[in-house]
């Protein structure tokens, strides 16, 4: 199998005259490039950078943890009175977040137990991840100070949620898509009972497939075989019709606040009175009034849809004309699935950042040592950028964004414009892919 032709927009030299370097700038080079490489020196950085944001986390406290709390309420009811989300009530998540739920819980006695165990879950799950990347692909180490970067910019709020657990499941499954597909499903598939998103990294690696029969083996095996295991417990403890209940639980929900469909209301607030947020206090999130967010969170219930699916059929219009760059459609295409799974989302929460950095990450770390990254640098820089914004808007400035400050209603809006155009560029690119000269021929399996 080449090794990622597909990663490279061309190998072609670019002429002219070689720039003149002595020895000593060579040396120097060199020495920089061994450090930045150096296994010791990212572990130190990682370990810095979650420090720092483990530190952040416990200033902000309930801003941050208010989700573990109730992460740990669930669990400890369920140990203490043997009543489970989903196995004996309707549940907001999938039943496989019950594993990440429910393990603290057995690890610890308080609440305060409950969340040092789920933060240093979410850090070991993360520091695999990362030595996964690190150590499976070219440029690993570039891969994995972006990723690093990425984080430290989104700030603590994927400490407290579940997709501090999915972002690493993510990148896993990213990383072993360029030569084991179908351990890619398997974890991707997993990740997806436990929270929808890294269901986007199935739909990439099945539009790429080459044939039904590609398709059956690399895709529909594995992830029927995860999600037959994770419905079959859930049965067996008493879920019933509950095991797959979560698939309706978001249907009355009106916008978010941040969301990205949200940002007009966001902006109407600054001349127009009626347009409200209200607190639900069912859900425990700010959500816009009226019928007009009504009819707008209802659209987006379909247009979400029609968004993955023509993702999906522009990948596999690509793959078909391109089948030697499959694993660049993949990122790509998961990029795009992952940044739309966002756009058009009525609930828009700010952790769900944490979804788009894995692309990013693994195509810099995949891309072959002497060929060129300049295609990934410009949405390495937007997501970057979106990520800190999300970070000023939760949980530096929330308040000052639900009363409607002007320079807070800004960045948000500038924030959520961000993602779009992030979007709008994967599909871009993949459209780019698709559309260039001399398809190359399927090659054999």
């Amino acid at each position: 199998m080449p090794d990622d032709a597909d990663l490279r927009p061309s190998d072609r030299p670019t002429g002219g005259t070689p720039a003149r370097t002595t020895g000593d700038d060579t040396a120097a080079g060199d020495r920089g490039g061994r450090y930045l490489t150096s296994p010791w020196l990212l572990a130190l950085a990682f370990a810095v950078v979650h420090a720092k944001l483990v530190h952040e986390a416990i200033i902000w406290q309930n801003t941050i943890f208010g989700d573990v709390t109730l992460y740990e309420w669930w669990a400890r009811y369920g140990l203490d009175h043997g009543q489970w989300p989903v196995l004996d009530y309707d549940w907001v998540y999938p039943v496989g977040a019950l594993l990440p739920v429910g393990l603290p819980a057995l690890l610890s006695d308080d609440v305060l137990g409950y969340e040092i165990v789920w933060v240093a879950l979410v850090v070991a799950l993360n520091a695999l991840a990362t030595v996964l990347l690190v150590r499976s692909t070219p440029r690993g180490a570039l891969g994995a100070w972006w990723w690093l970067l990425f984080l430290l910019a989104l700030g603590p709020i994927f400490l407290g949620r579940l997709d501090g657990v999915i972002a690493p499941l993510i990148l896993v499954a990213l990383v072993v898509a360029r030569r084991h597909p179908r351990v890619a499903v398997a974890v991707a598939t997993l990740g997806a009972w436990i929270k929808i998103a890294p269901g986007a990294v199935v739909v990439a690696v099945a539009a790429t497939r080459r044939d039904l029969r590609d398709l059956l083996r690399a895709v529909v095996v594995p992830g029927a075989v995860v999600s037959l295991v994770v419905v079959g417990l859930a049965l067996f403890g008493g879920a019933g019709s509950r095991a797959l209940s979560v698939f309706g639980e978001q249907g009355d929900r009106t916008l978010q606040a941040e969301s990205v469909f949200g940002t007009w209301f966001s902006v109407a607030r600054l001349w127009d009175p009626t347009v409200v947020i209200d607190y639900n206090d069912e859900i425990f999130t700010y959500e816009f009034t009226g019928d007009a967010a009504r009819a707008v969170a209802d659209l987006l219930d379909w247009l979400l849809i029609v968004a993955v699916v023509a993702v999906a059929a522009v990948t596999w219009w690509a793959a078909r004309r391109h089948p030697a760059r499959t694993y660049e459609l993949v990122l790509l295409s998961a990029a795009a699935l992952l940044v739309a799974l966002i756009v058009f989302n009525k609930v828009g929460s700010p952790q769900f950042i944490a979804w788009i950095g894995p692309p990013v990450a693994v195509a810099l770390a995949a891309v072959p040592a002497g060929r060129p990254l300049r295609w990934w640098w410009p949405p390495a820089l937007g997501m970057v950028l979106a990520a800190y914004a999300t970070y000023l808007v939760y949980p530096v400035a929330y308040g000052p964004f639900l009363e409607g400050q002007p320079w807070m209603v800004a960045v948000e809006a500038l924030r959520n414009l961000a993602l779009v155009v992030l979007m709008l560029g994967a599909l871009w690119r993949i459209v780019r892919v698709g559309a260039s000269k001399a398809p190359e021929p399927v090659r054999s399996a």
